[in-house]
């Protein structure tokens, strides 16, 4: 893949967006929300993707100059060796001077700025939450970018207070709001809600609760299932339990998910990953989302729970009141604290309706493209010396 011309009103930036997972969560949607952003901001910057990602970022954001990296980059080993020796060398070849790092690791010799985003400080402020060589790798890498790289770009002030906390002061911060797609975390049509449904053996009228995202300690999954259970102990009302997203390496959570399964009409039920386009309407479709987490570097899944007209309970934690605001309902990341939510909402059709209106609105406030443009800012480029179209309404 060889657009023709790769230089034309491209800014000299290369982003290395090699770190893709292979299930595109994570980082995978902070790097479309950036890209698509850099293009409502009229701003076109270098991509090195790995071949076996090109189709699926590119059409998010086409008006970049992708480059496809040597396949063996897909092996994680090869993949931080290229970044220390073979990303320079493609940044030169590129006329790029400046290199974004998007997910901690960087590399450390290159010439040129180095614009570094951390995401969140768990590894140091929550070391029980990560084995031992995840905790030790991604803490080094942190503390050499900030002492190392020209810009880190954190998701959320908290973030950044945090890192300063825990890993000293860097050379300059910058704070970079996460964004939502509103085209795919929409307010799902009574039609796509009712389909989503069928396809489960859901009852739209009993409705029932989600929660999406990585089954990981800080998630406190295994203490939202108690407490669902208890929660439906004293009010038999309240909806089944929905639970989205990978098994990750919280080991007493993901032995409650095993054994429960998913079956339908049964109580809680791990759904395991879903369709991007099937997550407005299980979000968005939902009784109320609960996403109780301890630590969050932003809190994405609260932003496009929000985004989709759900009511969400969430956790007065970290990053997570500068994501929700007053739009969301808070309580402790606890077993009884959960529980104690749950039934506030699921006894309150008022207070959901009320939670629903005002989530939305504030969801509004985040965009990608603001997100975008302090990347700009970061990258030291002046983007009225580029001439990239906008994006068209689709």
């Amino acid at each position: 893949m060889t657009p023709p011309d790769p230089s034309r009103d491209t800014a000299p930036v290369l982003l290395d967006a090699t770190s893709i997972p292979p299930n595109k969560g994570g980082v995978a949607r902070y790097l479309a929300g950036l890209l698509s952003g850099l293009t409502d901001a009229g701003v076109r910057i270098h991509v090195a993707v790995k071949r076996e990602d090109v189709a699926w970022l590119r059409p998010q954001a086409p008006e970049h100059h992708y480059v496809e990296v040597p396949g063996i980059v897909s092996a994680r080993p090869v993949r931080l060796a290229w970044e220390q020796t073979g990303l320079p060398r493609l940044a030169a070849r590129l006329g790029a001077t400046t290199i974004h790092s998007p997910h901690y690791t960087f590399p450390i010799a290159a010439r040129g700025r180095r614009v570094v985003t951390i995401h969140d400080a768990t590894f140091f402020s929550r070391p029980d939450d990560h084995g031992r060589l995840k905790r030790v790798f991604f803490t080094t890498w942190i503390r050499l970018a900030r002492r190392l790289a020209d810009v880190v770009v954190t998701p959320s002030r908290a973030t950044a207070d945090e890192m300063q906390r825990f890993a000293g002061r860097a050379r300059r911060v910058e704070v970079a709001l996460h964004g939502v797609d509103p085209e795919v975390f929409h307010a799902p049509t009574r039609e796509e809600v009712t389909r989503f449904a069928r396809g489960l053996s859901l009852d739209t009228a009993k409705g029932w609760i989600a929660f999406l995202g990585t089954v990981e300690p800080r998630k406190n999954v295994g203490a939202l299932i108690r407490a669902h259970e208890a929660a439906r102990q004293a009010d038999p009302g309240v909806p089944p339990l929905l639970v989205a997203g990978g098994l990750g390496w919280d080991e007493d959570a993901a032995a409650l998910l095993t054994a429960a399964g998913n079956q339908a009409a049964a109580p809680v039920r791990y759904v395991g990953y879903l369709d991007l386009d099937d997550l407005a309407a299980f979000l968005g479709g939902s009784s109320f989302v609960v996403y109780p987490s301890s630590a969050e570097g932003f809190g994405l899944p609260v932003l496009e729970a929000m985004s989709t007209g759900a009511a969400v309970l969430t956790a007065p934690r970290l990053a997570i009141p500068e994501v929700g605001g007053e739009a969301v309902e808070y309580a402790e990341p606890t077993r009884d604290g959960i529980e104690a939510g749950i039934l506030r909402l699921a006894g309150d059709p008022g207070l959901r309706r009320s939670l629903s209106a005002a989530g939305a609105e504030r969801a509004r406030l985040f965009t990608w493209k603001a997100c975008a443009e302090v990347h700009v800012r970061a990258y030291g480029v002046d983007p009225h010396l580029t001439t990239t179209p906008r994006r068209v309404a689709r």
